[in-house]
């Protein structure tokens, strides 16, 4: 009986250490603790593999979950099945807030991803024709983006006063070229249909570009410029942004090493902030 008692307690002892990540040893001789962050295939989960090591180095285990969609990464922070994710840019959040209630905060800004213009069909935008068809995602966070870029390229005005990142296609006030813009697909849709011509034109996220092989610097027609506000971070819950594995990933993803290894890696189709 008294062996039974003692296995018993040994038993709830090894669960209470794997349940607090105790079981691990760092190389700094200490406990290692993990930390779970969700992350678009690329260019994020890259940026986060990259950055393992130097966690490593600090007694933190990163552990990336990938996700496909924009949607799932948040419900999943929420809940609490990540520490963390990075994979949406500023106004994004902002907007998922305003939606769902999401108690989250920016915990730091990584890297912009230029959105670019893709065409099959014409090889400047100038050679869009009048009416052309401009197909762009049901992202409404995307929209203003997308509007504020094609302002500055020239195609279009939008109205005076408004905030041009909730800018939306009834805020267009001059048109010459008479584009239509179709907004009702998902963002991850649109590499096929820039593949199979679908449409005069498609707006693509560079991450959506780049994982299917497309160069955005060299494939697009058109790209916005490194100075976007819309910078992608690391989300957190409230509160969170203050712990110290949460920090420590923000500052190794703002190292000097991390910031090269993203410039050498995309050539400035992923630009890293300071």
């Amino acid at each position: 009986m008294k062996k039974f008692v003692a296995g018993i307690l040994l038993s709830v002892s090894a669960i209470t250490l794997a349940a607090c990540g105790g079981g691990e040893e760092s190389s700094t001789g200490g406990d290692s603790k993990e930390l779970l962050v969700g992350a678009s295939n690329v260019p994020h989960a890259e940026i986060l593999e990259k950055a393992k090591p130097l966690l490593e180095e600090q007694g933190i285990e990163l552990v990336i979950e990938t996700y496909q969609d924009y949607v799932l990464p948040n419900k999943d922070l929420e809940s609490g099945d990540l520490d963390a994710n990075y994979f949406q840019h500023v106004p994004y959040l902002t907007s998922q807030i305003a939606d769902h209630g999401y108690d989250f905060v920016n915990a730091g800004g990584i890297h912009i991803e230029p959105i670019g213009v893709y065409s099959k069909k014409y090889k400047s935008l100038d050679e869009l024709p009048d009416g052309g068809t401009i197909l762009i995602s049901n992202s409404v966070a995307d929209h203003g983006r997308i509007l504020s870029m094609l302002e500055a390229e020239g195609l279009l005005t939008l109205a005076e006063g408004i905030d041009k990142t909730k800018a939306e296609v009834k805020d267009i006030v001059e048109n010459p070229k008479n584009l239509q813009f179709e907004a009702e697909y998902e963002a991850a849709l649109l590499v096929q249909m820039y593949q199979n011509e679908e449409g005069d034109a498609v707006l693509i996220n560079s991450n959506y570009a780049i994982d299917a092989g497309i160069n955005p610097l060299e494939d697009s027609i058109a790209i916005e410029k490194s100075e976007s506000p819309y910078v992608n971070i690391i989300a957190v819950q409230a509160g969170n942004e203050n712990n110290e594995e949460i920090k420590a990933l923000v500052k190794v993803l703002k190292s000097k090493e991390i910031q090269d290894f993203i410039l050498e890696e995309w050539g400035g189709s992923v630009v890293p902030v300071k």
